[in-house]
């Protein structure tokens, strides 16, 4: 599996962009595909991630509310809409797809883990300034 991950950029604080993450290659039956960060000097955490088959998401606390994530099955495309951007949203963002372990961060709530997820991307770049 293949992961492109694109539409980062710089906005204002308030501001809003949307990511994108094209998966290509092996697929699955059931799968989750997951958005995490890493902003300089931090661990990468968790995001949002959601359920293939279902559509069920999950939100780190963090975003809740502020961002959205969404599937196209036809374009085998994830997107992450992000509203009400904050300048500590700044980071690289990365997505990541996996099977039973990352179903389980999804439906079961399980600690989200970046060790749950098999595939990534290349990371796009998400600037907010103040």
């Amino acid at each position: 599996v293949q992961l492109q991950a694109s539409g980062g950029g710089l906005v204002q604080a308030g501001g809003s962009l949307r990511l994108s993450c094209v998966a290509s290659g092996r697929t699955f039956s059931d799968s989750a595909t997951a958005w995490f960060r890493q902003a300089p000097g931090k661990e990468r955490e968790f995001v949002v991630g959601i359920r293939w088959n279902a559509g069920s998401a999950r939100y780190a606390d963090s975003v809740r509310g502020r961002f959205t994530i969404s599937r196209n099955n036809a374009k085998n495309t994830v997107y992450l809409q992000m509203n009400s951007l904050k300048p500590e949203d700044t980071a690289v963002y990365y997505c990541a797809a996996g099977r039973y372990a990352a179903i389980a961060d999804i439906v079961r709530k399980t600690p989200p883990s970046r060790m749950h997820y098999d595939y990534w991307g290349q990371g796009t770049l998400v600037t907010v300034s103040s």
